[in-house]
């Protein structure tokens, strides 16, 4: 979606403050699915959680395909945000629960599933979207949804007894859990970069003029080394401890928002892309392990929801405000988002001052005092 929205502009005649809102409804019921349908994992129902995800980003993906006004649009990607938003806590809970010595190397694995995938769509789009119409890159994610749903309909693990579960409805009560609450807050930078970077990062391009190539390999070689590089990167963030990855990471990746919003052509950004893909693929497993480190074992889905949702806020909050912000002064708006990263950064880094050196070898996934 994030690379024909030049395309919704221009053939569907929808502003830029309105992309924005379609970019960012998604976010806002990731938010909300997270918040609210998280905790059920905790309670022995992860399996139906996911499959259920699967069944509502299909049905979003059609709207999608099928949508050529504001409104569809708008539906369509309101579904596939909460699809996502039930389903990947209750995936976060079962890899770290399946092998928790090799927890960074996992959720490695499963960031670079998301980003192949991330990085396959620009790849149909460019080769589809032009000769079949807007209609067919979401009709291709749509078919390729069904045999992942059949695949884990299939799959068994050991679901949380829910005799012992946890009672709390919600996960908000584990923010008096500083280190906690420090770790999620350090991790609103990243999503603060992604909701800019994905709301405006097309419709730059074609402002200045690029190539539609440019504008769909920029968001390819952004992603790429993600994909070989989390794996590596996980297993490194337990060995240095997911804080000091977290906050490395995001502050290089705030130089890098300030490079695109200063640069004067798209292609030295190409560059610049690489290079942020590669820091972030190293670093990006360092919100969620910190996460599952010091979050209540009983209550790994919650945190994980906990955490994905406010993210997922975060990026509909700044998907929104960078849509309109750009209307107004431009490319600027990555300069401003970068200072908003940095601010998320030290006050997560205050937060959790006293458990910023703690590694893998350290700590183990246990029930972390409140």
């Amino acid at each position: 979606m994030f690379t024909v929205l030049d395309d919704f502009r221009d053939e569907f005649n929808i502003a830029e403050s309105k992309l924005g809102i379609i970019v960012g409804i998604g976010f806002l019921t990731g938010f909300l699915s997270q918040i609210f349908f998280a905790p059920l994992a905790d309670k022995g129902h992860s399996k139906k959680l996911v499959i259920t995800g699967i069944v509502i980003e299909i049905v979003g993906t059609l709207f999608m395909a099928f949508g050529h006004a504001f409104l569809p649009l708008l539906i369509g990607r309101l579904l596939t945000g909460f699809g996502v938003g039930i389903s990947e806590p209750a995936l976060r809970r079962i890899l770290i629960l399946s092998d928790p010595e090799r927890m960074g190397r996992n959720l490695g694995l499963i960031v670079s599933a998301s980003v192949a995938g991330f990085t396959a769509g620009p790849i149909v789009s460019a080769l589809t979207a032009d000769t079949l119409g807007l209609s067919a890159p979401f009709l291709i994610v749509a078919a390729c949804l069904l045999p992942v749903m059949y695949g884990l309909s299939r799959l068994k693990f050991q679901e949380a007894n829910i005799e012992d579960a946890p009672t709390q409805r919600l996960a908000f009560d584990m923010l008096r859990i500083r280190p906690l609450a420090g770790a999620i807050v350090i991790g609103l930078a990243l999503f603060a970069m992604i909701g800019t970077f994905d709301a405006i990062w097309s419709v730059m391009m074609d402002d200045m003029s690029a190539p539609t190539w440019v504008a769909n390999l920029g968001i390819s070689l952004f992603a790429f080394p993600m994909i070989f590089l989390a794996p590596i990167g996980g297993r490194m963030t337990q060995k240095v401890g997911p804080f000091k990855a977290s906050i490395g990471g995001l502050s290089i990746a705030s130089l890098f928002m300030v490079m695109y919003g200063v640069l004067w052509s798209p292609y030295p950004m190409l560059v610049i892309g690489i290079l942020h893909g590669v820091v972030d693929g190293l670093t990006i497993t360092g919100g969620s392990a910190a996460v599952a480190i010091v979050a209540p074992r009983d209550r790994l889905a919650s945190a994980q929801g906990l955490f994905g949702g406010l993210q997922t806020l975060t990026g509909g909050i700044a998907a929104v405000a960078a849509g309109t912000a750009y209307g107004i002064i431009g490319r600027s708006t990555f300069v401003w988002c970068a200072i908003m990263m940095l601010i998320f950064i030290a006050i997560g880094a205050w937060l959790a001052k006293d458990s910023l050196r703690i590694t893998g070898k350290d700590v183990a996934i246990e029930t972390a005092p409140a």
